[in-house]
């Protein structure tokens, strides 16, 4: 029986990729070297970081950039979002691009989701450049929610995802699929939301109980104010 199912935290956005024995084998079933994940230059990842949102928000942000243990802040901002590139590790803990090198994936976090999930991305980047396995990530996630060190989303978080430059991945054609708002929800809402249901522009499945569930909402134009063309159909 053929299965499908969104990945759980930000990567393809809401397109479905196969599941159960149709999963393709990782690509990268390993990390590869840390180097690979990194930007040759600072100051190229913070302009990049900032075409995840309007410039009239990411103007104002916090940037993050990746360093040798995990994200550091480059620029200190002053309007409570914080705009950072996502890598690949951030996905779900099954997903077949976990490890791929080649992400890049601008997000901005409004200060809701700075506050309550974003912790769970920096930890689990500074896993990912210590060397840990994903298995060793996994049983971490575990403890860290049982200790209530990571907790569920709080109400009104939600993220930018505007840029028409990343690189989601070769599900989303290694480019940046659509602009789109994403709300991060505690495990179970899904249905509250009506996401993913025929008709509705809500994208998103219910994600694992160690993931906030992300749903998604594409919008019109990108970062820089230019519109995207509507496309004549999308998988969800």
């Amino acid at each position: 029986m053929r299965m499908t199912t969104c990945l759980p935290i930000f990567l393809l956005l809401g397109i479905c990729t196969a599941a159960a024995e149709d999963k393709p084998a990782p690509a990268y079933p390993t990390m590869a070297p840390a180097d690979r994940y990194r930007f040759a230059n600072p100051e190229d990842e913070v302009a990049f970081a900032r075409t995840a949102a309007p410039p009239s928000i990411s103007d104002h942000a916090t940037v993050l950039v990746l360093g040798k243990k995990g994200y550091r802040t480059a620029i200190e901002g002053d309007n409570g979002f914080v705009c950072f590139v996502e890598r690949s590790w951030t996905a779900g803990f099954d997903d077949p691009v976990f490890w791929d090198p080649e992400i890049r994936a601008p997000n901005c976090f409004g200060a809701p989701a700075v506050r309550s999930v974003l912790p769970q991305y920096l930890k689990r980047t500074e896993w990912a450049l210590a060397g840990a396995t994903k298995q060793q990530m996994i049983e971490r996630t575990r403890a860290a929610f049982a200790k209530h060190q990571f907790k569920m989303p709080e109400a009104g978080s939600f993220s930018f995802m505007l840029s028409k430059h990343g690189n989601l991945g070769d599900p989303a054609g290694g480019g940046p699929w659509l602009p789109h708002v994403m709300l991060f929800v505690r495990h179970g809402q899904a249905k509250t939301w009506g996401a993913g249901l025929e008709g509705s522009p809500i994208l998103g499945t219910e994600s694992s109980p160690i993931d906030p569930t992300v749903l998604f909402i594409p919008v019109r134009r990108w970062s820089d104010g230019t519109p995207v063309p509507i496309p004549s159909e999308h998988r969800h």
